[in-house]
């Protein structure tokens, strides 16, 4: 059995090294006290991974239409931005989530302004 030195990933294993310069185990990696927790830990960090994918999907397509929308409005003489809608999206995204909905919300506007 080979070891791998502190802070380089031991041959065929999914898990970086520990300090000592073994493969982490599962609950080395989760932070878990048992194998059953660390499997739990483990499938739902893959669910939360699957989510962030479609969420930054979304997120994509969200930029593009915002596009199709802020080009639509200069094209016919408005501005890019639309002050009162943006307020209405505030408060939605405040209103569903709460406090931190609308720091989320301002992020979104943020990166959907100016793409044209």
């Amino acid at each position: 059995m080979s070891f791998s030195p502190p802070g380089q990933v031991a041959p065929g294993s999914p898990h970086p090294p520990t300090t000592t310069g073994a493969p982490m185990t599962a609950t080395d990696v989760t932070g878990a006290r048992t194998s059953e927790a660390a499997g739990v830990i483990t499938g739902a960090r893959d669910r939360i991974a699957a989510l962030d994918d479609r969420i930054i999907g979304l997120i994509q397509e969200r930029i593009a239409v915002s596009a199709v929308i802020q080009e639509a409005r200069i094209t016919s003489g408005g501005r890019r931005v639309n002050l009162s809608r943006e307020m209405e999206i505030l408060d939605h995204y405040r209103q569903a989530l709460g406090k931190p909905g609308t720091p989320l919300a301002m992020t979104l506007l943020e990166l959907c302004r100016g793409r044209i």
